[in-house]
Order: structure tokens, then sequence, then C-alpha cells
């Protein structure tokens, strides 16, 4: 089974990840995309075109994400440069996952999996539709980071159709999260 599972910025999806992998007896893989993506600014031939695209954005020769945060978070433009230039070693390695995992329940958690063809090979899809004020109270505490930065990654952030999603969640209690899961 393929669960996808989306929202924006600290609306709980690893948190979700987890109780489901739990509910699930333990068997099942949270492939949170966000991951392989930071492992793709490590790849040679990445990096040079990343370069190329968003100038200097490097610290001792590796892809400094604190230069590249600021310009892909400001413009939805720019997070699908980012996109594009990444989303080859990214597919590689999810495929690459899923193989290896084809006997468990894989939870694919990405801000963009609609525009993915892993969102249409989803077996069950989730939203989690958690208010702005909440996802900031948690980047804030979470991240450390001001609200204007918030901002500027809610400014990238893509908005969805919740009629594509199998389930739409946007309980902040846990608890009460946890009781719906079971359901699923």
């Amino acid at each position: 089974m393929i669960i996808g599972l989306c929202g924006k910025s600290c609306s709980g999806k690893t948190t979700l990840a987890n109780d489901l992998i739990q509910v699930y007896g333990g068997n099942g893989i949270h492939i949170d995309i966000d991951k392989i993506g930071h492992q793709a600014l490590t790849v040679p031939e990445i990096k040079k075109e990343l370069i190329n695209t968003f100038g200097d954005i490097t610290t001792e020769g590796e892809i400094d994400r604190k230069k590249l945060g600021p310009i892909v978070f400001s413009s939805p433009n720019e997070m699908e440069k980012l996109t594009n230039i990444t989303w080859r070693y990214m597919e590689q390695e999810i495929n690459r996952i899923m193989i290896e995992n084809k006997d468990k329940i894989i939870i694919l958690d990405w801000q963009l999996l609609p525009k993915t063809k892993f969102f249409k090979e989803s077996n069950l899809t989730i939203l989690l539709d958690v208010d702005y004020e909440t996802r900031k109270k948690r980047a804030l505490e979470r991240d450390h980071i001001s609200e204007e930065k918030f901002d500027l990654r809610e400014q990238a952030s893509m908005e969805y159709d919740k009629a594509l999603f199998d389930f739409v969640l946007n309980e902040v209690n846990y608890e009460r999260l946890k009781e719906m899961v079971m359901k699923i």
C-alpha cells in the first residue's frame, strides 16, 4: 500500500507518518521526500546546475541551504526551478526505496506530491489542512525561524485541491488525530 501524505510546512506530516507506521504494526516506511531533495544537493552535476541557476549559493564548496532557501522560498517560480533541477535524482531515489520496500506500507510525505506521478500511484491520499497560525507557531518553536522566514515558506507553498484527497484532516489535537488514523 502506498499512502500519499501532503500538507504545508509544519502541518504535522512527520508526526502523522510515524503514527500511521505504529498503527500498521511497524510494517511501514516513511519516505520524507524533502530529505531526498537535501541529498540531491550533494550530487556534483546537480550542484553545478544549481550554482549556474541561482548564483553563489555555496559555503566551503557545498550548497548552503541557508543561502538557497530565501531564493526558492521567495517565489513559487524559483521553487519550481529548484524542483526541476533536483527532481530526476529524487524520482530515482524514491523509486529505488519503494522497490526495496515493496512488502511494506509506504508513506510518501511531500508538500509537492500532487505534482508527481507518485500522487496518482498512491492507494490513499491524505491532506493535513492545518491553519496558518498553528503551523507558524510550530515553525517558530521547531525550526527557530522568524515570522518573516515562515512567511517566505508560506509564499512558496502550493494550494491544494481538497477534492483530490481521500482524507482531509484539520485536527491539531494529536489524540483526536490518532483516533482518525486508526479508522483509516
